[in-house]
């Protein structure tokens, strides 16, 4: 075997691996439900006690989301 034939089998290893990696982690995520991004609500329109109202909304959201990450997190051991 020549050089070139190393370099080429370990970088398709290399490769092979790294995208098995991607497609893992694509799957993973799209069967738990974190797959596309959502878009944001239209706020045109709204009063400011709404936009208060909807800031105070996604913020207690991600405090619950974040409540549960750390919740999981400690039931795994």
């Amino acid at each position: 075997m020549n050089a070139n034939q190393i370099i080429n089998m370990v970088v398709r290893l290399v490769m092979r691996k790294l995208i098995s990696k991607g497609v893992d982690a694509g799957m993973n995520r799209a069967f738990r439900g974190g797959g596309g991004q959502q878009s944001a609500p239209d706020t045109d329109g709204l009063t400011p006690q709404e936009r208060r109202q909807m800031r105070q909304n996604n913020k207690q959201m991600r405090q619950a989301k974040q409540a549960a990450k750390v919740a999981g997190r400690m039931n795994r051991f």
